[in-house]
Parts: structure tokens; C-alpha cells; sequence
């Protein structure tokens, strides 16, 4: 059998919900917003497949810079470094969650 080399190849622990967790994810999370300049944490719903960024970004902390349709544009510090580039995301609210601020 010739192996995959699919998008989601790899992810069958990073990407599957837990018992409790499966089915739809709720409404408040499509709906949330996010203002340019916060931070959030990108976190994938794997049953929204939609606006779902690479399985490499998943658990990333980015800063979103705008908006493109319903997905927003997320700027992720990608690399270890010397080699660290900024890429930008565009990603869905679904996989995306505010950063908690202590204090």
C-alpha cells in the first residue's frame, strides 16, 4: 500500500477530539470576534474542516492583523533562531481562542 501524503497525514492524536468533545463544536465559537493586535492561540476544531490552518501551527500563539472574508490573518513567528520568519495565517474563529492574560 503506498503511503498518504495528505494535508492531515500524521495527526491522528493531534487532530481527534475526546469523547466528551465530539460531534459540532458550539456556535459562540464560529461567531467570536478578535480586534488587530490581539494575541490568541491557535488551537484546530478537526469537525470544522473550513479556514483550518497546516497541523504545524497548531498550539502556535500569533497576533491577528486583519480580516479576509470571515477568516482572519494571523502572523505566526515560524522557525527556530536564526532561521525565524514571520508567516502570515489566514484562519477561521473556529481554530483560533483569545489569550488569557494573568495579573
Amino acid at each position: 500500500m503506498p503511503r498518504s501524503h495528505g494535508e492531515r497525514k500524521g495527526t491522528r492524536k493531534k487532530l481527534s477530539k475526546r469523547k466528551r468533545e465530539r460531534g459540532l463544536s458550539p456556535i459562540s465559537r464560529t461567531i467570536q470576534r478578535f480586534e488587530p493586535g490581539e494575541s490568541v492561540h491557535i488551537r484546530i476544531d478537526p469537525s470544522v474542516h473550513k479556514g483550518m490552518p497546516h497541523q504545524r501551527f497548531h498550539g502556535m500563539t500569533g497576533k491577528i492583523i486583519g480580516e479576509q472574508g470571515r477568516a482572519y490573518i494571523v502572523e505566526v513567528s515560524d522557525g527556530k533562531r536564526q532561521r525565524k520568519r514571520v508567516k502570515e495565517l489566514f484562519i477561521r474563529p473556529e481554530h483560533l481562542s483569545p489569550q488569557e492574560i494573568r495579573g
